[in-house]
C-alpha cells in the first residue's frame, strides 16, 4: 500500500484506468496503461517499485498481481484516484468547460 505523500514526480506511476476515465482526470506525471493491456506493456514497469493506481483500487491490485508475477516491483496506491483526489493533490484533464 502505497503512501500518497511519498509519490512525487520523481516516481514511476503508472495508471491503468480506462481511456475516458485518464481524459477526465489524472495525476500529472503518470503514465498510461489501460488494465487491459498491462501484459503487452509490461516494459512500462519498470520502476524500482512502479506505483500503480486506478479509480479506487481493485484494478490497480490485478494489475500488481499480474506484473509482480512478471518478475516486476510494484506497489498498489490503496484508495486510487479517489484518494488522491480527496487528498487534495494536483490533478490534469483533457476536458474543458
Amino acid at each position: 500500500m502505497a503512501d500518497l505523500k511519498a509519490l512525487g514526480p520523481s516516481v514511476r506511476l503508472i495508471d491503468v484506468r480506462e481511456d475516458h476515465e485518464w481524459a477526465e482526470a489524472r495525476v500529472p506525471y503518470a503514465s498510461h496503461v489501460a488494465l487491459g493491456t498491462v501484459p503487452d506493456h509490461l516494459d512500462q514497469f519498470d520502476g524500482s517499485p512502479t506505483y500503480v493506481i486506478c479509480k479506487a483500487g481493485g484494478r490497480s491490485h490485478r494489475a500488481c498481481e499480474f506484473a509482480a508475477a512478471n518478475g516486476h516491483e510494484v506497489v498498489n496506491v490503496a484508495g486510487g484516484m479517489l484518494a488522491w483526489h480527496d487528498a487534495g493533490f494536483e490533478i490534469v484533464s483533457d476536458v474543458h468547460g
